[in-house]
Parts: C-alpha cells; structure tokens; sequence
C-alpha cells in the first residue's frame, strides 16, 4: 500500500509539476496557481513516506516521475483546449 502511495504521490508531483511548467510558460495564470496546491500535498505525502521506504516502495517512487511528466506533456493540451472552449 505504501508502494502504492509512493508512485501516486510521486506521479500527482511530476505531473503538477510539468503542467505547471507548461502553465507559466504559456502564461495561464489561475491554472499555474491551482497546479501548485498538487504540488504541496504531493511533496507532503513523499515527506512523510518516502524515508522509511523498502527497495519496491523505493522503486515505486522512481517510477512515478517518467510517468507523470509523460502525462503532463499529453495532457496539458487537453487542458487548455478545455479551458479555452468554456471562455470566449
């Protein structure tokens, strides 16, 4: 279960990360703002968790960043195009 927490926490930070990257570049301001409290919880949770972490749990930690940028790079404009449709 922890491994689990593990590579969630650590994918959710990543993945704010790149969107929120991506958000500043682009200047989408409410966006980069909201991206930050997912920032916060995540780092929260690796803070409490991640120093007594086994080898899998470990490994689950690793394996969390290559996905979530991934799915930040993919989804970021997903987002956007959402966002720009609802304001004229």
């Amino acid at each position: 279960m922890t491994a689990l927490a593990l590579f969630s926490s650590t994918f959710v930070l990543v993945m704010a990360l790149g969107l929120q990257s991506l958000n500043v570049n682009n200047g989408h301001r409410i966006a980069a703002i909201f991206t930050s409290f997912f920032i916060g919880s995540s780092q929260l949770v690796l803070f409490k968790l991640a120093p007594d972490a086994s080898f899998i749990e470990s490994a689950a930690f690793i394996l969390g960043g290559p996905v979530g940028i991934y799915a930040a790079m993919c989804a970021h404009p997903y987002l956007v195009g959402v966002r720009k449709k609802r304001v004229p």
